[in-house]
């Protein structure tokens, strides 16, 4: 046998017994794992869920650095250090459970010796899109770049795993087998009833995507609608499908901050938006949605919540880095204080948080399907950073970590508010 060959099973053999350290206590153990070696750590189950797949002794230096963010196992992945074969959504307890436990002086003595023995894998070459922001947070400009990191990634591959309308926001499911096109249209349409829209009046869209609100909402209710977007990808698509469409004189898109919009509207509307605006920025943004409404007329906030127990994270995370820069979750209770504190009154507000999880799942079944074709428009780094973010996010949306609300937010005028009595036009 060589001598790399020694250091190398050498390496996986002190690895194994990190393993046994690690996991000593961690149940089910309804996943395999394999290391660079070949050596392979079975299933208790006769059909693992997953196989966490360590190609060499870096990735395994990363998982036991003593770095507690995500960053350091999510970088192990995008970078292919580390792959799972199977379902990724099933591992994602499992990653929680690494980066977070407290471990016993014992265990993290033998970790420590023994990475500090085990021979270093010196590759490099690390071309994956970070984003890299500068300036006063959630100004004008970095909302800009910020937005345009995510969006601006390719519409190509975007459609590979959205529904035909690439709407990119949680579905409304009547039944958890249902297809996404069909979910998808029901939300649509869904939107359109809880603001009452009616033939004539003017809707505001905030943050809208390539479009497919403002198209249904024009096509179906008649208005007069208009959507904001900072993503020259999006607004460039959103505007081919108006044309398709035939919608140009009731449907445009513009590429403007919700902070420059100008006008008045009888509706406003805002889904999938509120993630990128900062709490230090929520009284501001109410403020223009109030400016920019009517009185009597309604603005619905539909937007990602996390638990009010759960605090921001400091520091870089897997998200900030990769997904979403200056991405800022707010709990449900402090953005409704900011709305009622602009003066709107709250009038209904629903949580689809497991509609939100059926919505990833379609998203990640999708993208794995058109993998070879995802990897080519974005690369592979690229494309290992959606299907992680999917994943991850779906299993957060399932166990409760995450939510998503709609708030129907009114504008009252002397306390009379023009609304039905009832819920009942919503259902029909």
């Amino acid at each position: 046998m060589t001598k790399q060959a020694l250091t190398a099973d050498s390496s996986a053999n002190k690895a194994s017994a990190i393993l046994r350290s690690l996991l000593a206590e961690y149940h089910p153990r309804n996943f395999s794992i394999r290391l660079w070696d070949g050596t392979e750590w079975q299933s208790e189950t006769d059909s693992p869920r997953f196989t966490v797949i360590f190609k060499s002794p870096r990735a395994f230096q990363r998982l036991v650095s003593g770095n507690k963010s995500d960053l350091a196992l999510s970088e192990a992945y995008i970078y292919d250090d580390i792959d799972v074969e199977g379902d990724l959504e099933p591992a994602m307890p499992l990653g929680n459970y690494l980066m977070s436990r407290k471990w016993s002086a014992p265990v993290l003595i033998q970790m420590g010796w023994n990475v500090l023995r085990m021979s270093a894998d010196t590759r490099t070459g690390r071309n994956g899109r970070q984003a890299t922001m500068s300036g006063e947070i959630h100004s004008l400009e970095r909302d800009r770049k910020a937005v345009t990191f995510h969006y601006n990634v390719s519409n190509d591959f975007y459609a590979l795993w959205l529904d035909r309308r690439m709407v990119y926001s949680c579905a409304y499911f009547g039944a958890a087998n249902e297809d996404l096109d069909t979910a998808q249209e029901r939300k649509l349409d869904y939107l359109c009833r809880k603001l009452r829209l009616k033939p004539g009046e003017r809707l505001l869209d905030i943050g809208c995507g390539w479009g497919a609100l403002i198209i249904h909402a024009a096509q179906h209710y008649g208005v007069d609608a208009v959507g904001i977007t900072l993503s020259e990808n999006q607004a460039a698509l959103a505007k081919e499908r108006i044309d398709m469409a035939g919608l140009q004189e009731r449907c445009r898109v513009e590429l403007r901050d919700y902070r420059d919009e100008t006008g008045i509207f009888d509706k406003i509307v805002s889904v999938g938006m509120f993630e990128h605006v900062g709490e230090s920025q929520l009284a501001i943004y109410f403020r223009r949605a109030w400016d920019l409404l009517r009185p009597r007329g309604v603005f619905l906030n539909h937007g990602i919540a996390r638990r009010t127990t759960d605090p921001e994270p400091r520091g870089p995370t897997f998200i900030s880095r990769y997904v979403f820069p200056d991405g800022e979750l707010v709990a449900i209770n402090a953005a409704l204080r900011y709305a009622e504190e602009t003066g709107f009154e709250v009038r209904d507000v629903e949580s689809l948080r497991e509609h939100y999880a059926l919505t990833l799942r379609h998203w990640a079944r999708r993208l794995d399907r058109h993998w070879e074709e995802a990897q080519k428009i974005v690369g592979e780094p690229t494309s290992r950073v959606w299907r992680l973010f999917l994943a991850g996010s779906a299993y957060a949306f399932a166990a409760g970590a995450l939510n998503v609300y709609q708030a129907l937010l009114l504008k009252p005028e002397n306390g009379v508010t023009g609304l039905p009595l009832t819920r009942s036009d919503w259902y029909k």
